[in-house]
């Protein structure tokens, strides 16, 4: 465990004021040495958190049978598809999923169809369903991606994304950062050269400095 990680994380809790909510701890990077007007450059990951967000997100699917079946005991929503039909006929309705709803998945077969119906919603949020196998069963991908932070840059040099919540220990806390910065050094082209500066905060805390080495 990077201790200059633990150090921080545990004064940052230990300092802030505690609220009469569940505050998310949110870490912000700062890239340098890049140019995001490539949008190859760009990142676009998804990585799973190993103490999660600490907070329940939203999974939604789209499937029939079997597999709409199976989703019913872990997913939040099963959209089945004459239920879908109806849902792109009610765009307000279809927009207060998109935002409700933190992941779609969806039976492959059903992918164009959701792409033309619902594409102009789901796309720009950037939830377009992950396709799964007819008749899958789709547990174990719908747990870890309640698990999962998506992490997306677009010609800003700034991002921000969720590692936890205030009443995780500093322990875990840590390990997800570190499973964040494996991701994102792995796929920048620096590595950790393309970082310039870190920084972490509670919701209504003040901004502490992670350390790059």
């Amino acid at each position: 465990m990077d201790k200059n990680i633990y150090d921080t994380v545990k004064k940052m809790l230990e300092e802030s004021k505690k609220r009469n909510f569940k505050e998310t701890v949110d870490m912000a990077v700062n890239l340098q040495h890049i140019d995001l007007s490539d949008p190859k450059k760009r990142l676009n990951e998804e990585v799973i958190l190993p103490h999660g967000r600490g907070k329940q997100l939203k999974v939604a699917v789209f499937a029939s049978g079997e597999t709409a079946q199976k989703a019913k005991n872990v997913a939040d929503l099963v959209i089945t598809p004459d239920e879908l039909d109806k849902l792109a006929e009610d765009k307000r309705r279809a927009k207060k999923l998109a935002t409700e709803y933190d992941y779609f998945i969806a039976e492959a077969p059903l992918m164009t169809k959701i792409g033309k119906l619902l594409g102009g919603i789901l796309g720009p949020r950037g939830k377009m369903p992950k396709p799964i196998p007819v008749g899958s069963d789709p547990t174990q991908l719908i747990q870890n991606l309640k698990r999962t932070v998506r992490i997306r840059t677009k010609e800003k040099k700034t991002f921000h994304v969720p590692v936890g919540t205030r009443d995780m220990t500093p322990e875990q806390i840590t390990e997800n950062i570190e499973e964040i910065l494996k991701k994102i050094t792995s796929k920048l082209e620096k590595g950790k050269g393309n970082i310039e500066s870190m920084y972490l905060k509670t919701t209504m805390g003040p901004s502490y400095k992670l350390e790059v080495k």
